[in-house]
């Protein structure tokens, strides 16, 4: 029996702020699971998709707006996630459309995203908001989970 090749995508920009939630618990991640495929997606956009390309199952995690009813709630994404023309997005192509994109092309069809609710995003601070950390301590949790199924 073949072994099921998995990866984590942490996208997110550590210096915008709440922005950087996913980049948070890749830091997470490398820290307590080293032996965890993870690696940095930068600002998403079509540089997600190599990344995903080889891999039997793909976790995504970003920092979104309008997923939750407050900053901290975590979301997961079994189909892509919405699509929000410039709310957050430091790139043209969000993680959705990545996702989209990267399953037509049949890169990668088992993706989950998991969504990390930041409410606003700060210009040039390394700081979450506290409820953010809250929701990337969640976050965290679920990409475990995840990748145990």
């Amino acid at each position: 029996m073949t072994e099921t090749r998995r990866r984590v995508i942490a996208c997110g920009n550590p210096l915008m702020g709440n922005d950087g939630a996913g980049a948070s618990v890749l830091h997470l991640l490398m820290e307590l699971n080293p032996e965890i495929d993870a690696v940095d997606g930068g600002t998403g956009g079509l540089g997600l998709i190599p990344l995903m390309e080889g891999y039997d199952k793909i976790v995504i995690v970003d920092a979104m707006v309008g997923i939750g009813e407050r900053a901290g709630d975590v979301r997961v994404f079994r189909e892509p996630p919405p699509v929000r023309h410039g709310t957050l997005a430091l790139h043209e192509v969000g993680v959705g459309e990545a996702v989209t994109i990267a399953r037509e092309l049949g890169l990668a069809l088992d993706v989950v995203t998991i969504g990390i609710e930041v409410g606003r995003v700060e210009q040039y601070s390394p700081v979450l908001d506290p409820a953010v950390e809250d929701g990337v301590k969640a976050a965290y949790a679920l990409v475990l989970h995840e990748l145990a199924e």
